[in-house]
């Protein structure tokens, strides 16, 4: 079930969460719920033109909406019905931009020692030395913009962001200007120091992968739109309608109907003449539903998979069969159902013999792998 994202009737000062409400009814259009705690990494996630950066643009005061409430640190940012909009200098947002955003004339120290207000010039030189210390910058505060590389000034924007001492920290694909080794290496450094942060933290990025690495919570949106809000494992493996599984790159969806019900299991039947089983759930025989089958619930079978309760088992042919490092990346054609089914296998379980396109091939489902989606209530 998706978290509670709309804002508390009363304001509480002691609540540090961000609470984000913005309706838009012209371009760009919005309809988005969020919220995100002291603490958490929340990713803002969506395919290109989805309103990701129109809602971070929003919540740090760069952008007008029609309709709008907006909480964080215990203070209300905008509230459009009462006609409260507070000035981008007083909310209090660390940022940090795609393409950094530093001074190019400005050196190091100097970029970060720009944000940080009401301090001496020395506490300023202090703080700043502080944070490019956390942000592994120490030793380059001399050097100008130009003379760093992609990661190198992404961490000086980070550091900058951070030294303001903001009350949310928005990041707006920060590591999508640089190559995927420092990517990795910038994945790490964010962990780590992000572990001392307790405030709001708010990732925009459509990669999949980079949230699973880095994110507590998700917000799916599409076209302006929220569409699911959770842990970032409850979105990806429970999406709530068959749309949020194809945004989320979710392939192996079979359209089927409930045939049976009990206490043990939920059976569902594809195409009419194929039965999965899956874990026991209240969907009512003749329900129509989605079923996705995660890659990693699927396996080789062998000859005692037939006897084995916790597994379904099922009959094709390898359409093709990609070797991709240490793995085979296998498509299936199955015999009764017209989709095909595709997954993953580690090089060392099989032979390139076995995987020829054309070859039989049988494969386990593991029970606790399907998800059934309920159509009847997809959008």
């Amino acid at each position: 079930m998706s978290v509670n994202t709309h804002p508390p009737a009363e304001l509480d000062p002691s609540d540090k969460s961000l609470w984000v409400s913005l309706r838009n009814q012209s371009a760009p259009i919005l309809n988005v719920e969020m919220q995100c705690r002291p603490g958490e990494m929340l990713a803002l996630v969506g395919p290109s033109g989805s309103g990701k950066s129109t809602v971070l643009r929003t919540i740090a005061g760069l952008q007008k909406v029609d309709f709008g409430h907006i909480r964080c640190n215990g203070e209300t940012w905008l509230h459009t019905k009462h006609r409260n909009d507070v000035k981008v200098q007083q909310r209090h947002v660390g940022m940090v931009f795609q393409h950094y955003a530093l001074f190019p004339h400005k050196s190091v120290e100097e970029n970060v020692s720009l944000a940080i207000r009401g301090s001496t010039r020395a506490e300023k030189k202090q703080i700043a030395a502080s944070w490019l210390e956390r942000t592994n910058m120490t030793g380059l505060e001399k050097r100008k913009p130009g003379q760093l590389s992609g990661g190198q000034k992404q961490r000086v924007a980070l550091a900058r962001a951070l030294a303001s001492n903001p009350s949310v920290l928005l990041l707006d694909e920060p590591f999508s200007a640089v190559d995927q080794q420092t990517r990795r290496k910038l994945y790490r450094e964010l962990a780590k120091l992000r572990r001392g942060l307790d405030i709001p933290m708010v990732l925009v990025t459509h990669d999949v992968g980079e949230v699973q690495q880095l994110a507590d919570s998700m917000c799916l949106i599409h076209k302006g739109q929220t569409l699911q809000q959770g842990s970032v494992h409850e979105v990806i493996s429970a999406p709530e309608s068959k749309a949020i599984a194809k945004l989320l790159g979710h392939q192996n969806l079979f359209a089927a109907s409930v045939s049976n019900q009990d206490s043990t299991h939920t059976s569902y039947e594809l195409g009419g003449t194929e039965t999965l089983h899956g874990e026991p759930s209240d969907l009512a025989p003749g329900t129509r539903v989605t079923l996705l089958i995660a890659p990693s619930a699927i396996s080789l079978a062998d000859n005692s998979s037939h006897d084995n309760a916790e597994h379904n088992v099922l009959h094709g042919v390898v359409r093709d069969a990609v070797s991709m490092g240490d793995e085979w990346s296998i498509t299936v054609h199955l015999h009764t159902v017209t989709k095909s089914l595709r997954f993953r296998v580690p090089q060392h379980l099989l032979s390139s013999s076995h995987v020829a396109a054309g070859s039989p091939i049988s494969v386990n489902i593991r029970r606790s792998g399907i998800l059934a989606i309920n159509d009847t209530h997809s959008m």
